[in-house]
């Protein structure tokens, strides 16, 4: 196999408990928390089980540093839009389940058979840019529309989403704000915490507004349905999905990889930069297990808990801004698995108590609405980037991605190709721009 053996890494144990954090995970369990409406509308589920369902996802996102991975995984969050449009050639019920199980099932084996085998680097170089570049544009325009068309959460929520949206991007792309923060202790702190100012700038905007109620607090824990959960939802009880099924979503599934991938180059970049500024200590990343535990947290998902936003390898935020504080040094922070685990950690036993997911409930669909914002400047940024300086490559990702939006992610995808196999010279030539394997 080419890839390292796993390494066990504990908390207490293995690496200390962080403060900051700690502290970062009780608000920002908000964005994981906002998978909740989107399980309600696209699968019906009921709130109690959606909840469910988010405990395990976020439970399960602790395999990630205990096994030696030193990131914070998510969702595959830039690929959620796309899923959002997949999903709604089905309607919410058994079929939409059925749709969303057989798209987790067939992510999950391309994580672990690509993981297994070392391959995910040399597939990566040969897919088209321009096939990539306009599977992005597509995933950022269909996140955008999501938020801003008609009866979407934008015409709900205006103030809310304006205002925590405004400091969201600021505080995430600024490049006036990058330069200001180098001279003020006070920004480069706000800056740590990624899209929290913006989620708290919400939280207080949306009641004055009238936009969305005061949090109720509730104390206790929250209801855990796992009967309905494997009732309703479990392979084992409605039954596996059919062929069609699984056909209909391995384009789909392809696209979500390709993103994925993405996301894995972004852990390396970030642990290689973080490793920079303490060269006394060694970062040990392996995409190859990254892909394995991304697998393994899907295929558990699929089987008992399908997810729509599925388990990505980084959620690329948090995981920056804990690589920042990790640059400051041993004092600001004893480990790279320190920072990692404990937020991850603690975000996974605060998504359990009531008063936490209680404060949280009114901003979800606001900060939701956040998140698809942020992936939609996110992955236009990068796509631009791939095809920079080559019209013809511009030209099919613009096609590819609006076809996507417009048509569905088979129409789009089977365009993209047609296109890249009649307009470029060599359209699976190298990408030099991909990393190397590991």
């Amino acid at each position: 196999m080419s890839f390292k053996r796993f390494l066990l890494r504990l908390p207490i144990m293995h690496y200390r408990l962080e403060i900051p954090e700690l502290l970062q995970a009780i608000l920002l369990i908000a964005v994981g928390l906002s998978a909740v409406p989107l399980l309600e509308e696209t699968l019906g589920m009921t709130k109690e089980v959606a909840l469910t369902v988010v405990a395990v996802a976020e439970i399960l996102g602790v395999l990630h540093v205990t096994f030696g991975d030193p990131v914070v995984p998510g969702w595959v969050a830039s690929a959620l839009s796309l899923i959002l449009v997949f999903l709604s050639g089905y309607a919410a019920g058994p079929d939409s389940i059925h749709a969303i199980i057989a798209l987790q099932i067939l992510v999950a084996f391309l994580f672990i058979i690509l993981g297994v085998t070392g391959l995910a680097h040399r597939l990566m170089k040969i897919i088209p840019v321009s096939l990539k570049s306009g599977i992005l544009l597509g995933a950022a325009f269909a996140a955008i529309d999501k938020v801003v068309k008609p009866g979407g959460y934008f015409e709900h929520y205006p103030v809310s989403i304006g205002a925590g949206g405004l400091v969201t991007f600021i505080v995430l792309f600024s490049m006036r704000f990058k330069v200001q923060k180098q001279k003020s202790r006070l920004l480069a702190q706000i800056g740590k915490y990624g899209m929290l100012p913006g989620l708290v700038v919400a939280m207080i905007v949306g009641p004055i507004m009238g936009e969305i109620s005061f949090p109720d607090i509730e104390w206790g824990f929250i209801p855990l349905k796992f009967g309905e959960l494997f009732k309703g939802y479990s392979v084992f009880s409605i039954g596996f999905p059919s062929m069609d099924f699984f056909i209909s979503a391995l384009p789909m599934a392809f696209a979500v990889y390709i993103i994925a991938f993405g996301e894995i180059i972004t852990a390396e970049a970030v642990l290689k930069e973080a490793e920079a500024e303490r060269p006394g200590e060694e970062i040990r990343y392996n995409s190859n297990g990254s892909n394995i535990i991304s697998g393994v947290r899907n295929l558990l998902l699929a089987l008992f808990a399908p997810f729509v936003p599925l388990a990505g390898p980084l959620w690329a935020a948090v995981s920056v801004s804990i690589g920042e504080r990790y640059k400051e040094g041993k004092e600001a922070m004893q480990s790279i698995f320190s920072g990692m685990g404990t937020f991850k950690l603690f975000a996974a036993i605060f998504v359990l108590f009531l008063p936490v997911t209680s404060l949280c409930e009114p901003v979800l669909p606001i900060a939701l609405a956040v998140t698809l914002l942020v992936q939609g400047i996110a992955c236009s940024y990068i796509a631009i980037e791939l095809v920079a300086n080559d019209k013809t490559a511009a030209g099919i990702a613009g096609t590819t991605g609006a076809i996507i939006v417009t048509s569905g992610i088979n129409w789009g995808l089977g365009a993209g190709l047609a296109l890249c196999l009649l307009l470029e010279m060599n359209p699976f030539r190298l990408n030099e721009k991909s990393s190397d394997n590991r």
